[in-house]
């Protein structure tokens, strides 16, 4: 084969496919029989990638008029470059492209430092006339270049800064090597301005904050969509109620959780939904006391733009349409306007929302669970709340029992309380005293089994060592309201009255002794803000 004596060759063909000339690697018959096999494909230019004695050829071939040029060179050495000509049809526009596009546009200096080529794009930047700067060094013709220092270095430079006829510009300067020598070296412009580098950092922190907000929003998604083995204990009453949670879960029927604050009902709500056909959507939870008594009805129906001032240009979806096939959780529904009432019963009704501020109704299909810590039957009496609205919510009624009611549990709460807390501080669980579980049952839990956590959490903190005792739950905040076994109070009063004596005690004696920090007294005190409010406006 020709490649034997040389490693280019040239062949000239002419319009009825004869050999005109040929040179090098060309003279071979194989070569030309190779290449003139080939038909056109894209323009009249390509770069072709052929095979022949075991050789592998890359060839430019250029049509001019009824000629064709073939420039052909073995590119053994260079088999990236041969896998793309030989693969990629259209070889010929990407190269052209790349040299000659204002946005991957290039300027090629060789070992010496002189330019060899400079994209039209470059070279209408500095002022030059086409093919002005070819032959010059680069540092007559670039205005504080390193391309030199590149070549002499043979280390690439990546996103460095250089300023060109009084503009910044952000730059790449990479070396060109053939054999493991530096041959030349390729500039190109990256960014127009640093300032484009600040936007586009500025663009991905951006973006991952939203990520890491999804993140965070999709974790407490998972971690809020608890199931039945949240709901702690053993005694009667409470496998009395994962029973009832079990049986029910399935049924499409409405469900009204009843009990005092902080016995649960939120747990059992996300129970139920969890065992429901329409898990896989999370639940939507939905805190009527929480709502600024102004935002109630655009919380729950939603709202079309511009519907009031503040309101979001594109509108916005109220709960009761985010709940669609999903389970809709109405905590504190006792506390709903009466207004409102009326609304939620016409859904219940039909399915049907409007939103605040249109005229259009969207259809809503839910599953509804009411949850309430008041008498409802007593709102009905006193005209609070109405009848045919408690008749639509109760389908199935749950009782969450008081802790009172099941004081067994406490050990396997306490355990599982210190257990959560040390998963979320990466710490051991500490041990508790033989002690401490006897004196809890002795207390009053007027805030329940959320007033439990909290102070077993403290008491968690407080301990010095690795095991909690009685003195870490700082008995002191206790003595405002001793404790009586609950058989003696009950004989003595009616439960619901002693329960609301000791919770304005304990409110007063914590609202004097910090100084009437209402959330520091919420937070000791293990109830909602919400909550205190209440028992201030009876104090």
């Amino acid at each position: 084969m020709a490649r034997k004596s040389a490693n280019f060759g040239v062949i000239v063909v002419d319009a009825s496919g004869d050999v005109q000339f040929q040179s090098g690697l060309g003279v071979d018959p194989g070569v030309q029989a190779a290449l003139l096999g080939k038909k056109p494909r894209t323009s009249s230019s390509a770069i072709l990638g052929i095979k022949h004695d075991g050789c592998k050829l890359v060839a430019l071939r250029r049509t001019a008029g009824n000629a064709t040029v073939f420039f052909v060179h073995a590119s053994d050495d260079e088999e990236t470059l041969f896998d793309f000509a030989a693969s990629v049809d259209f070889s010929f526009a990407i190269l052209n492209y790349l040299v000659s596009s204002p946005y991957e546009a290039m300027t090629v200096v060789d070992a010496a430092g002189k330019v060899r080529y400079i994209s039209p794009v470059h070279a209408r930047f500095f002022g030059l006339a086409h093919g002005e700067g070819i032959g010059k060094h680069v540092t007559e013709v670039i205005e504080n270049t390193r391309l030199h220092e590149v070549i002499r270095t043979g280390k690439a430079e990546i996103g460095h800064v250089q300023e060109m006829q009084g503009v910044s510009r952000v730059v790449s300067r990479v070396p060109i090597t053939q054999r493991g020598q530096v041959i030349g070296a390729i500039g190109q412009v990256m960014f127009k301005a640093p300032e484009k580098v600040h936007e586009l950092a500025r663009e991905v922190t951006r973006l991952k904050s939203e990520v890491t907000f999804y993140k965070r929003e999709l974790s407490g998604m998972r971690n809020r969509n608890y199931g039945l083995e949240q709901i702690v204990g053993g005694s009667e009453a409470i496998r009395r109620l994962k029973f009832d949670i079990v049986k029910i879960a399935p049924l499409d029927v409405p469900v009204l959780l009843t009990g005092e604050s902080g016995t649960g009902k939120e747990l059992a709500a996300h129970a139920i939904h969890s065992l429901s056909p329409r898990h896989a959507r999370p639940l939507v939870l939905v805190n009527a006391v929480a709502l600024p008594a102004g935002l109630v009805e655009s919380e729950l129906f939603g709202y079309e733009p511009g519907a009031f001032t503040g309101a979001e240009k594109k509108g916005r979806k109220g709960k009761f349409e985010q709940a669609d096939k999903s389970t809709l959780l109405l905590d504190e529904i006792g506390d709903m306007p009466a207004e409102i009432q009326v609304k939620l019963l016409r859904v219940l009704q039909d399915g049907m929302v409007e939103r605040v501020g249109g005229g259009t109704p969207h259809h809503s299909e839910f599953r509804l669970i009411s949850a309430s810590n008041r008498d409802l039957k007593q709102l009905i009496d006193a005209g609070k709340f109405r009848l045919d609205l408690y008749y639509r919510i109760s389908g199935v009624t749950l009782h969450m029992p008081p802790l009172r009611e099941r004081l067994e549990d406490i050990p396997d709460l306490v355990t599982n309380f210190l257990h959560a807390y040390a998963q979320r501080h990466h710490a051991i669980p500490k041990r508790v005293h033989k002690h401490v579980c006897a004196y809890l049952r002795e207390l009053a839990w007027p805030g329940n089994v959320r007033q439990l956590l909290h102070e077993v959490e403290k008491a968690a903190i407080f301990s010095e060592g690795d095991e909690i005792t009685v003195a870490d739950f700082r008995p002191r905040q206790f003595e405002a309201q001793p404790a009586l076994p609950v058989r003696e109070r009950s004989r003595a009063r009616p439960i619901r009255a002693a329960v609301n004596d000791v919770e304005l005690n304990l409110i007063k004696e914590a609202m004097a002794r910090l100084g009437g920090n209402k959330c520091k007294v919420a937070a000791e005190l293990g109830i909602s803000r919400s909550y205190l409010y209440k028992k201030l406006a009876q104090l």
